[in-house]
């Protein structure tokens, strides 16, 4: 990484807009849908989006094209091959914080303070409000030719949006490589030892992610190692399933010290290091011990 850095703490974030630019779904007809029509397309191919109604609607309101222009006819016969595109319409996205703090700034990556409630990158009802979108923004700023495609700091990793942290972001291809690589180092080598001993987890790390926590519950130890796989299950209702603890999930190892107990609210603040990056790890370890996240019961 370049030497050629900045450290002095500075913002910057510009205010979101009252709604989103909404978002296009493209399909291409396969040669099994053919002579279907584009009514029959949609409300069979995605009926849990919206009933037939609804898609009556959407083709009559112009927001479904074919091979580049807008259909509104619902009986019209779609051929194989042909591009579809949906677009959904702007809505406005739950509230979230604009303003980003920069921690660590140089020539291959920017370490940002991420605040709790900005999600990092697009996804379910937050499409605008991420960080990806701010640190676009930022760099539009500065070059008003640039377009979407063309390259800004992107996010290496994640931090959940109800979490607060430090969140690395690359500058550069090298940068993002890198940093993903050693992002993967840690989950890899848990993976290798798979954890026989306590004492054989881990290895040699050039990144550390490290938490603090506020789970319900006193715990007695004062330093606690969960080695617990962590895997994805089916549950009626959540499309992409949950991720739980599991025997048959992939290994997860985190590492939990106890920094504070308050007996009077029955809660213990913990600082919590993990060795892997498992979705909704802590959560997820916690819980496990019997001491889920406060709130998160």
């Amino acid at each position: 990484m370049s030497n050629d850095s900045q450290t002095q703490s500075m913002v910057f974030g510009l205010p979101w807009p009252e709604l989103n630019d909404g978002l296009h779904y493209n399909d291409v007809v396969p040669p099994s849908d053919s002579e279907l029509t584009l009514i029959e397309f949609y409300s069979s191919k995605y009926k849990n989006s919206a009933p037939l109604q609804g898609w009556l609607q959407r083709i009559q309101n112009g927001q479904i094209s074919v091979d580049g222009k807008v259909v509104k006819d619902p009986d019209a016969i779609l051929s194989g091959g042909s591009e579809l595109v949906y677009h959904r319409l702007p809505w406005k996205e739950p509230d979230a914080p604009h303003v980003l703090e920069v921690l660590y700034e140089d020539d291959d990556m920017i370490a940002l303070n991420k605040p709790s409630g900005l999600q990092v990158l697009p996804g379910g009802l937050f499409q605008q409000r991420t960080v990806l979108r701010q640190l676009y923004w930022s760099v539009r700023k500065q070059n008003s030719s640039l377009t979407s495609q063309e390259s800004h700091p992107v996010p290496v990793h994640r931090l959940g949006r109800g979490t607060s942290g430090i969140l690395l972001c690359a500058k550069t291809k090298v940068a993002k490589t890198r940093l993903a690589a050693y992002f993967a180092d840690g989950t890899s080598l848990v993976g290798a030892n798979r954890c026989h001993r306590k004492a054989e987890c881990g290895g040699t790390r050039q990144i550390s992610k490290i938490y603090r926590a506020l789970v319900t519950g006193i715990i007695g130890v004062d330093k606690v190692v969960i080695n617990q796989p962590i895997g994805n299950v089916r549950y009626p209702g959540v499309a992409k399933g949950l991720y739980v603890a599991s025997p048959s999930g992939k290994p997860a190892l985190s590492k939990a010290e106890v920094l504070e107990r308050d007996e009077q609210q029955n809660r213990t603040l913990v600082q919590v290091e993990i060795e892997s990056g498992r979705p909704h790890q802590i959560r997820i370890h916690l819980s496990f011990i019997g001491h889920p996240l406060l709130g998160k019961n």
